[in-house]
Parts: C-alpha cells; structure tokens; sequence
C-alpha cells in the first residue's frame, strides 16, 4: 500500500512538474518586421529568436513574422502598445512619431557613414534621445542595426540637385525622409513599402530612395534605369520591446534579451556593409547608370531651405551627434 501510495505521488509529482516546465515555456512573443526573408534583417531575427529560447531554456519561444505579414510599419509600430506584437525592428524616423527629437538622426547629412553611425550608438546623446522615447511610448530600444546609407534611384538621369525638380519620387510618409526631395523640388508621393515596385513598374512615381540593399531585395533596379549616389541618410533601424514585455521580464531576462539582440544586430551590421561594398558592379552589370554627385550641393541645398524646428528636431542634439567621433 505505502508503495503504491509512493508511486502514485511521484507519478503526480512528476506530472506537475511536466505541466509546470510546459507552462513556462508557453510564453510565446511575436517579433515583426517589413523585410524580406533573404534580408540579414530576417535572418538575424531568426537567430536571435532561436538563442533567446536556447538562453532561456525554453521559457521564451519566439515567432518572426517578416515582410508586412502583421502589418505596414506604421502598423507594427502601433502594435507595440495594442498588444499585437512584442518585439519589432523599425526605423527611429517611426519612433519620433511618439518623441520627435530621436528623429534627428534621419535628418539628412546627419552621419558622416557607418562608422559614425555606430558611434553615435554607444553615445551619450543616443542614451538620451533613447531614453526620450522611452519615457513617451513605454517601449524600449535594446539594440541598433546599420540598415545602409540611402541612395536615389530614378527613371531620370539626376547629376545635381536641382535635377529632382518636379521628379515623382516614393518617399516614405515620414518629414525627415521627405527633407532632400523636397527641398530638391521633387514632388514626393507617400506609397506604402510594400506597393513601391508596382508604383515604379507602372509610373505613378519615377523615383524612390533607399540602400542599395534595399534596391536589390526589392528589385527596385529591375524597374529603374539610374542609380544616383546621393548619400543623404545613413540610415538604422531599432530593435524596440513593447514596454508591457520589458516590465515583465526579470533583470536576468532582460539582460539576454538585450544581450541576444545586439549580437543579432552586429551580425546584421556586418553583412549589409559587405553587401554595400559589392552592389554597384551588380547594378552596372543590371545594365543600370550609376551617377556620382555632389553631396556636399545637396547637403547645402538642405540645410539651407529645410529648419530642424519644422519637424520638432533639436538643432543641439544634431550637432552633438556631428560631434561624435
């Protein structure tokens, strides 16, 4: 009898124990983004959702949800505070929609390149602004990612700036992206993300800008017949937890997470400035003209004719990340 009783209290035992382990591990986050599965973007969320569970043992499973599948940007931005989504990479120009001055950093001509761009990262200023987000969306900002420097790409030769005037060009609905069109004289047109290649292939715009390993994933080149080196936003995107996840996690936890993230960024980082490197040959090769300009023309033509104040920057935060070496 006392050995049955055994027996039957080990089975029980063992049973909470296996519903309790199945319990913790049924934590499940979503992790969105805009980006395309062959994009280091992706990939690099794939690994960092696999280590998280690896490093939690489990107690964390992750979903990476790419290419607009939960939504537009916008959308997933929102999604942070309605509880649809938990984790998501997006660009600073979204997070200074809930506190304008983080998106300074969009303002055009504001880093000199990558490096200064991943500087500015371990900043003062950067904790800062970060924190300034923070303190206005709940959400927090756990790693950065070098997304590319942002170049023209036209179905019109573009030599200077006052080349773009009157050109139809896609720019994200964003005042920061919209400073050198604009002040160029293009006439910009906000398409989401994912309907650019169709408004390009059928001629509701003539032009868009973005990296050109965007310019490649997207096969943007595949409806454009110029390249224009125009450099004017070395560009990132954030890697931001919803605020309700980050108070719920452990100090422990929320050191892994941010941990994991800025791995997963780094390596990100590495393969876009490597793909960078490689990409003008390729679009040459595409048949493409790639034009080199004079950046110091635009970014003149846009500090002249564009004031920090019309978008709720502050003209101290960009000159102490000009100083940022």
């Amino acid at each position: 009898m006392l050995k049955k009783m055994t027996i039957t209290a080990v089975i029980s035992a063992a049973t909470l124990l296996a519903a309790t382990s199945a319990s913790i591990a049924q934590t499940k986050l979503k992790w969105a983004h805009v980006y395309e599965t062959s994009e280091p973007f992706h990939t690099a969320s794939v690994w960092a959702a696999q280590e998280i569970a690896k490093r939690t043992n489990g107690r964390y499973q992750i979903e990476v949800y790419p290419a607009s599948q939960l939504g537009k940007e916008a959308d997933i931005n929102q999604g942070l505070s309605l509880g649809s989504v938990d984790i998501i990479i997006s660009g600073s120009s979204f997070a200074a929609k809930s506190f304008a001055p983080i998106g300074v950093t969009y303002y055009p001509y504001t880093f000199r390149d990558a490096d200064h761009l991943l500087a500015y990262t371990k900043s003062d200023i950067f904790k800062e602004l970060a924190k300034g987000y923070e303190d206005k969306s709940g959400h927090h900002i756990v790693a950065v990612t070098y997304y590319g420097v942002r170049q023209t790409s036209s179905n019109k030769p573009i030599k200077t700036c006052a080349d773009m005037k009157g050109l139809k060009m896609r720019v994200p609905d964003v005042p920061a992206y919209l400073a050198m069109p604009r002040a160029c004289g293009a006439n910009t047109a906000p398409i989401a993300f994912a309907e650019v290649y169709l408004a390009l292939q059928n001629g509701t715009v003539e032009a868009q800008e973005n990296p050109l390993t965007t310019i490649e994933a997207k096969k943007f080149y595949e409806v454009q017949k110029h390249i224009v080196l125009t450099g004017h936003i070395v560009d990132h995107l954030n890697t931001v937890i919803a605020g309700a996840l980050w108070k719920k996690l452990s100090d422990e936890d929320k050191k892994i997470f941010t941990d994991v993230a800025q791995e997963a960024a780094a390596k990100a980082t590495g393969e876009i400035k490597q793909n960078e490197t490689k990409l003008v040959a390729f679009f040459k090769d595409k048949g493409l003209t790639v034009t080199e300009v004079d950046k110091n023309e635009f970014r003149d033509t846009v500090l002249k004719n564009v004031a920090f104040e019309t978008f709720g920057y502050r003209k101290a935060d960009w000159e102490k990340i000009q100083a940022v070496k």
